[in-house]
Formats: C-alpha cells, structure tokens, sequence
C-alpha cells in the first residue's frame, strides 16, 4: 500500500508529466484558456492513462518480452503497439460516449481526438515499460497491474492539476493588464515557466 501511495504522490508532484518532462505541452496551451475545458480535457486524459497503462503493461510483460508467451523478445515493437493501443482506446472511447451519452460527446467532442495524440499518454507507457526493469526497492518500480494502474491515475492527476492551474490563471490574467508584447502566448509562457519553477520545489522529495 505504501508503494501504490508512493507512486501516485511522486507521479502527481515529483515526476508530473508537464512540469518535470513537458510532455502534452500542446493541448496543455491549447485547450487552457477556460476552466471548464481544462477539466474536462483533464478527466478525459485521465481516464484513458488508467486503462492503456494497464494494457500496456500486460502487452509488455506477456507478450512482448523474452519472458512472455511467445518466448521471444519482441520489445522493439513496443513502440508500435503502444500507440495502436493509445489510438483503439481513445476511439473506443469516443464511440461509447456518443452513443451512449449524446450531450457528454457534444461536450467533449473536440477533446477527445486530442487525447490519441497527446505524447504524456505515450510518454506515460515509456516511462512505465522502462521502470518495469527497476528494483523492487526502487520507489519508481512498477511490478504489477495495480502499480501500473497507481502510476497511471497519479500521471493523469498530475496533468490535470497542471492544466486547470495554467487555465484558472489564464482566466484571470484576460482581466489583467499584460503588457501588449506579451499578451497571448508570451504571458502563458512565462507563466507556465513559473509554475514548473514552483514544481521544482517537490524534485528533492524522497518517498
């Protein structure tokens, strides 16, 4: 339990996704000018971490290593596979929540698309396939489907704390008095600079 615990607070603050790696930085600019959209993408992401980290990790143990059912180490095509487990999901998504959830897909609509190329979902994968390889005494290990399932919801947490924080500022500074050079991506820039600063403040946290 200390470990699952671990993993999600270092994945949420110690190794966030856009402040530590800058991954998915593009829909992280794009889709942040509102709170509203902010959560939404944010919940969205989530969700789809939570079940491709899962797959992946049993594609990669059983399947693609030496270890694995064919006995054959196929690692080199993880890359591949990852991503045409991204994209089925994200797809398999979609087509759930229109159909079962008209109102839900009009809402999400231009969100959903994004989240197939979101590299924080791959990134989350790789960065998963190489802790496998870690020590159990490493606080990072992953070495089952729940610690997959732990790092995956801490991932998405942690990506969606960060948008929502860059979108509620971005609100308010529309209020502000930016100087002109700066308005638009100029200020957000500067500002997620800072927020990663900010972050920074957890990298020594050992737990």
């Amino acid at each position: 339990m200390e470990h699952i615990l671990s993993l999600i607070i270092r994945s949420i603050f110690v190794d966030n996704m856009i402040f530590a790696f800058f991954l998915g930085m593009c829909s992280y600019l794009a889709v942040s000018k509102t709170v509203k959209t902010a959560v939404g993408l944010g919940l969205a992401v989530t969700f789809v971490l939570m079940v491709t980290l899962p797959v992946n990790y049993l594609l990669q143990t059983r399947v693609l290593s030496a270890d694995g059912i064919l006995g054959i180490d196929l690692s080199f095509l993880s890359f591949i596979l990852f991503i045409a487990v991204i994209a089925g999901i994200t797809q398999l998504v979609e087509m759930i929540v229109e159909r079962f959830s008209p109102s839900l897909y009009a809402s999400l609509g231009i969100f959903l698309p994004l989240i197939a190329v979101n590299c924080a979902i791959m990134g989350a994968s790789l960065f998963m396939q190489q802790r496998i390889l870690k020590g159990e005494s490493d606080p990072q290990f992953i070495g089952g489907v729940t610690d997959a399932l732990a790092y995956a919801f801490g991932s998405g947490i942690g990506w969606m704390l960060a948008i929502v924080g860059l979108a509620a500022i971005r609100e308010k500074m529309a209020y502000s008095d930016v100087p002109a050079p700066l308005r638009g991506l100029g200020i957000t820039f500067i500002v997620v600079g800072l927020m990663s600063m900010a972050f920074m403040c957890f990298s020594g946290l050992k737990i």
